[in-house]
């Protein structure tokens, strides 16, 4: 029986290009973003190459629709066996003024989604699966700038959050990981995104580290 794996966060760089990997090892990928016109686009693209492919449109910032495209999901291909949260805001901050409001918004997208997938993954039927979630990192998280300022604060708690919940869900046999991106992703440079997605692939297989960096 075909594997599900679901990534959260899907663009024309490392989401898609994980999905490609999943996809390339007989996953069906199931895409979850906000914009249902590029997720079209993505998913075309995705079967041309052999891949089977599904979408929902889902906010990573509101709980109620990343809830409501996973019980979709789950309802219509059963409990998967591999999430992704490849989702953070990546806007260029410098001279700007960061507001309480502001930094929450992020926050929202950058962690707390992902504290969402990983609740709704804590499930005996996802350990019965050997289920795994593995998370996108960055650099920021250890190599704070305040140009990113909320990004850089973003990426440390979600690394925390990785590193104080890999052993509790450990034992339940349901393995949390991270990778972690030490540079800008680039087509054609040493970070393109094809590269990096083969860090996901050796994660979900190995499983040894709760932390892979590429760096």
């Amino acid at each position: 029986m075909k594997k599900t794996a679901v990534i959260v966060g899907v663009g024309p760089g490392l989401g898609k290009h994980i999905a490609l990997k999943f996809g390339a090892m007989d996953f069906r990928v199931v895409l979850l973003a906000r914009k249902e016109a590029a997720l079209k686009e993505y998913q075309k693209d995705l079967i041309k190459q052999g891949i089977e492919t599904h979408y929902y449109q889902a906010d990573a910032a509101d709980d109620v629709s990343l809830k409501s495209a996973f019980h979709k999901i789950v309802e219509r291909f059963g409990m998967i066996d591999a999430l992704i949260y490849n989702v953070g805001v990546t806007t260029l901050d410098e001279k700007t003024h960061i507001d309480t409001d502001t930094l929450m918004e992020r926050y929202r997208v950058d962690v707390a989604g992902a504290y969402t997938c990983i609740r709704l993954l804590d499930t005996e039927e996802f350990a019965g699966k050997n289920g795994a979630i593995l998370i996108t990192g960055g650099k920021l998280a250890t190599q704070p700038h305040f140009a990113f300022l909320p990004l850089s604060m973003d990426k440390a708690a979600l690394r925390a959050m990785v590193y104080a919940m890999h052993p509790v869900l450990k034992e339940k046999g349901i393995f949390l990981g991270m990778v972690t991106v030490m540079g800008g992703i680039a087509p054609g440079s040493h970070f393109a995104p094809e590269k990096i997605a083969e860090k996901y692939w050796e994660l979900y297989t190995d499983r040894s580290k709760i932390e892979v960096q590429y760096n």
